[in-house]
């Protein structure tokens, strides 16, 4: 493998995409530099040693993971300015999604170094192909605050949301998640769960978050491995029915749109920005959040 004509210099980072599950989802690619590089940074290095067998690859590895020291970073760091090429992977997935390697990519990127993603299987990719309620538009959320103030405006900004959420979550926190956004979001609107995405035990439920919240609190559902939740988008008929925030009594469709315009004025005008307060009146009242953002002229 040679530097590409405009390489900046040093070695090249491959931040490589492993398989979620199936080892079988490798791509041609991710082989192709997993066996050319000097070495690869892992954040397990037994589990990558796997993979690595399974397609005959010889590779030496380094472990590198969240809570690596910081001398591991340097160490990295140099084997790159040196100018030797070093591929990253985590356990499955893609490095710096929802998993270590954020702060590697970022420093050798501020040095000027180049960056070579080698994309492959996705948890999220996967849910939203399969979920059949993400729609066209979607966000990805990764993992919620577990608790507080933080997790509370999370819900609040995922429930006026038009567009579809991808969530990931841990088996023994799903359950508490779903009745979280049953209350945030409303408890008609569309959700999916996806479950050992690509291995043998693959599922994919599908129900309305409060369908969802009542068959994990009653162990109706299988909470094991990995999972990702997908709450739906909203859509022309969803907007009809009880808004988000039912327990406040408003729905959607009847909400009075002017007391919710003065009420986002009221916390403006309080000290929210005009963003943060429309966010949470959408998610308290239904009534979508762009609809309460135009105001004096439109978005600011």
């Amino acid at each position: 493998m040679r530097p590409a004509a405009d390489d900046p210099g040093g070695g090249r980072l491959f931040v490589v995409a492993t398989p979620i599950g199936n080892l079988g989802d490798v791509t041609l690619r991710a082989l192709e530099v997993l066996r050319a590089v000097p070495l690869v940074a892992a954040e397990d290095t037994r589990l990558t040693r796997r993979l690595l067998d399974r397609h005959g690859v010889a590779a030496r590895t380094v472990s590198y993971h969240a809570r690596s020291a910081p001398s591991r970073l340097a160490e990295l760091l140099a084997h790159l300015r040196g100018g030797a090429d070093l591929a990253l992977v985590t356990d499955a997935g893609t490095p710096s999604v929802s998993d270590p390697g954020e702060d590697l990519v970022a420093a050798w990127a501020a040095e000027g170094g180049l960056v070579v993603p080698i994309p492959g299987a996705s948890a999220v990719l996967a849910v939203v192909a399969a979920s059949a309620v993400a729609g066209p538009r979607w966000s990805f959320e990764g993992f919620l605050p577990r608790s507080g103030r933080e997790r509370r405006e999370r819900l609040a900004r995922i429930a006026a949301d038009e567009r579809g959420t991808v969530i990931y979550e841990a088996p023994g926190r799903v359950a508490a998640t779903l009745l979280d956004l049953a209350a945030a979001c409303g408890a008609d609107r569309p959700a999916a769960i996806g479950r050992e995405l690509t291995k043998l035990h693959e599922e994919i439920v599908r129900g309305t978050l409060g369908e969802l919240a009542d068959r994990a609190r009653n162990g109706e559902l299988t909470l094991r491995g990995e999972l990702a939740l997908v709450v739906g988008a909203w859509t022309a008929e969803a907007v009809g029915r009880t808004g988000p925030a039912a327990g406040s009594g408003a729905a959607a469709a009847g909400a009075d749109v002017e007391a919710a315009l003065a009420e986002v004025e009221r916390r403006v005008a309080a000290g929210s920005s005009r963003g943060d307060a429309a966010r949470t009146v959408a998610a308290e009242t239904g009534i979508p959040r762009r609809r309460l953002y135009r105001v004096e002229g439109g978005p600011r």
